[in-house]
């Protein structure tokens, strides 16, 4: 059993707004920051920080090799493209999550002309895993909408 000492050095960890880290692998046109990572809190299964797009910005294409990564948008309006020559597209507002699976070849972009988008990111591993990739954008991306019992595709009329 852990005595009380153990926990008040090993316990929980509160990483401060002021405290997040830059230095983390970064993706052109985009600025990343650790908040939770194994050298930070000496987290063992996942990584999470938060993530800024300046206004009309996109990032370069990357995955995160094995990694899951969740994105959570506190605020603007992010597009994201995905596959081989990121031909597929969704949008995700403020309060809404966005999966990516691991080896997923993606781009997030920024859909608002005025306002910065600002997401909140959580990834399945510890460290920072980034992998930077050379694709040229598509001209037209295939939409992709989530359609299940709760959701149906839009018919154009909406």
């Amino acid at each position: 059993m852990v005595d009380a000492q153990d926990w008040r050095e090993h316990g929980v960890r509160v990483v401060r707004a002021g405290q997040l880290d830059s230095n983390t692998p970064q993706t052109p046109g985009m600025s990343r920051a650790a908040a939770i990572d194994a050298a930070r809190v000496g987290a063992e299964r996942l990584w999470a920080g938060t993530v800024t797009i300046h206004p009309d910005a996109k990032t370069g294409a990357h995955h995160h090799g094995a990694l899951e990564s969740v994105i959570y948008v506190l605020r603007g309006r992010a597009r994201m493209r995905w596959g081989e020559q990121l031909e597929f597209v969704a949008e995700a507002g403020a309060g809404d999550f966005i999966f990516v699976p691991p080896y997923v070849p993606h781009q997030e972009i920024n859909a608002s002309s005025d306002e910065p988008l600002d997401c909140v990111l959580v990834r399945s591993g510890s460290e920072a895993v980034v992998v930077n990739l050379d694709i040229e954008p598509v001209e037209r991306p295939d939409a992709v909408y989530w359609v299940d019992p709760l959701h149906r595709e839009p018919t154009g009329d909406e």
